[in-house]
């Protein structure tokens, strides 16, 4: 019943609602930014290097330290795991509309992660901010707030936790043939050392390692597609064709397609999706444009990269083995083309890429619960739910628990892009404010003055308004 359930409410928002609205609102802000997320590329590398913006004494997110954070949660399951879905589901041309996706909902990204920076309020740790807090704050909502905040928790706590689970526990039981309850055991103890505080350094060390194995990662995907550079024009001829091919319309193959590419891609890389937006805001910049264009480069390097360097050690490996679903057929097609030695190396990368996510999706759920109240009891109850969802993902089906994920990501990502589609041109001005004064010459600063009528944004006022104010 639940299952049926879970599929009649996939069917009816990926169909009829989400796919309209996440490339509608897409083609809406590219065209209204001027197509801010390809014309500004240079600047989002020249922003990583800045540090926090503040000289007090204290320490700070950066820039960097933001886009870390939100990467740690991008760059997992459905990087290696996702893809492979999607192609198996969708067929090759399901990577083209990934790109699409990643493309247009890149500045979606943008939008969200400014208005994060407007509207965040300072906490003991610096700052914090997201979705529930422009929601309030931009549109008086405060209901719609903690609407998103709960589908934020049980979207990242507990869902997709459990999607990260399953892909742990089959990529070991490929590789070393390990039962899954116990690898669901085993890793629910280690999760639980490091949400109750135990062993922090765990998840410190996994912020480091996390970025070095995704480099790692890269580099073998460029020794298999240099390696195999004859059959490339072919894979992009794949995956083009397959996107708009005549036999795909006949036999319906574009829906799926289209589908596949967009929830995997929406799955991967969160644009639009209201979480990067979380970490966006704990940055400290001198202007929210600054954390809106990193966060726009972490969807490029989430999907542009580390997604295609999957499709194409896939797609380059020929017709995958009928038994295999999802990581499997990562590990089995890397493993063709360089030794059977991959299969462990992808195991134990996508441990780190999962655990780093569980650990970063576990802090997105925290934070929206204190959100709508700080109660010890409530968050000491949801940590106990997140080692149960990791235990039950480990176990249950692939399909179960990534329709559940899909769900959950739909609802969530409905809810968000209603708010920007509201809010979305408060960001427009400030990406204006910004660009006038890059062409002024100047390292921009943001005051919320700046924009007539912004009101909520404490963290921008001048001092002499703070003073006024108090």
């Amino acid at each position: 019943m639940l299952e049926k359930i879970i599929e009649h409410g996939n069917n009816f928002l990926w169909s009829y609602l989400l796919i309209a609205l996440l490339v509608g609102l897409g083609v809406f802000f590219t065209i209204r930014t001027k197509f801010a997320q390809i014309t500004n590329i240079k600047e989002m590398f020249r922003l990583m290097k800045e540090s926090p913006s503040t000289s007090d004494g204290k320490k700070r997110v950066s820039s960097f330290g933001a886009f870390c954070i939100s990467a740690a949660s991008r760059i997992g399951t459905g990087n290696l795991a996702g893809v492979a879905i999607a192609i198996t589901l969708g067929g090759p041309g399901a990577i083209f509309w990934m790109w699409v996706v990643a493309i247009f909902g890149s500045v979606l990204s943008f939008i969200e992660s400014t208005l994060a920076q407007v509207y965040k309020v300072k906490d003991k740790n610096g700052f914090k901010g997201g979705p529930a807090y422009y929601m309030e704050k931009a549109l008086g909502q405060r209901w719609l707030g903690i609407t998103f905040a709960i589908l934020i928790t049980f979207c990242f706590g507990l869902t997709f936790n459990s999607v990260q689970a399953n892909t742990i526990s089959a990529a070991f039981e490929e590789a070393f043939g390990f039962n899954s309850a116990v690898i669901g055991v085993v890793l629910a103890v280690v999760v639980g050392f490091v949400i109750f505080g135990g062993v922090k350094r765990i998840a410190k060390v996994s912020q480091v390692v996390v970025p070095v194995m995704a480099g790692f990662y890269l580099l073998l995907a460029a020794y298999v597609v240099i390696f195999n550079i004859g059959e490339v024009p072919a894979v992009f001829q794949l995956i083009v064709s397959s996107a708009f091919g005549l036999e795909q319309a006949i036999g319906g193959g574009i829906g799926a397609a289209i589908m596949n590419g967009v929830k995997r891609g929406l799955f991967s890389n969160e644009a639009g999706m209201g979480s990067a937006p979380v970490a966006a805001a704990t940055a400290d910049v001198s202007h929210p444009a600054k954390q809106g264009f990193i966060q726009t480069l972490g969807v490029f390097v989430d999907t542009l990269l580390i997604c295609s360097a999957t499709a194409f050690i896939i797609l380059l490996a020929g017709t995958p083995d009928e038994g295999l679903s999802g990581i499997q057929i990562t590990q089995a097609a890397l493993s063709s083309h360089v030794g059977s030695w991959a299969t462990y190396f992808v195991a134990f990368a996508i441990l780190l890429f999962c655990f780093s996510s569980i650990i970063g999706n576990y802090y997105y759920g925290e934070s929206n619960l204190e959100y709508i109240k700080e109660n010890k009891s409530v968050i000491f109850l949801f940590r106990l739910a997140v080692l149960g969802m990791v235990i039950y993902g480990s176990v249950e089906s692939l399909a179960t628990v990534w329709d559940l994920a899909d769900l959950f990501m739909a609802l969530m990502a409905l809810v968000n892009l209603v708010a920007l589609a509201l809010i979305g041109k408060v960001a427009l001005a400030v990406l204006k404010d910004y660009l006038k004064q890059k062409k002024e010459g100047k390292d921009p600063v943001f005051y919320s003055n700046n924009i007539e009528g912004l009101k909520h944004t404490e963290c921008w006022e001048k001092e002499e308004v703070k003073r006024k104010n108090a």
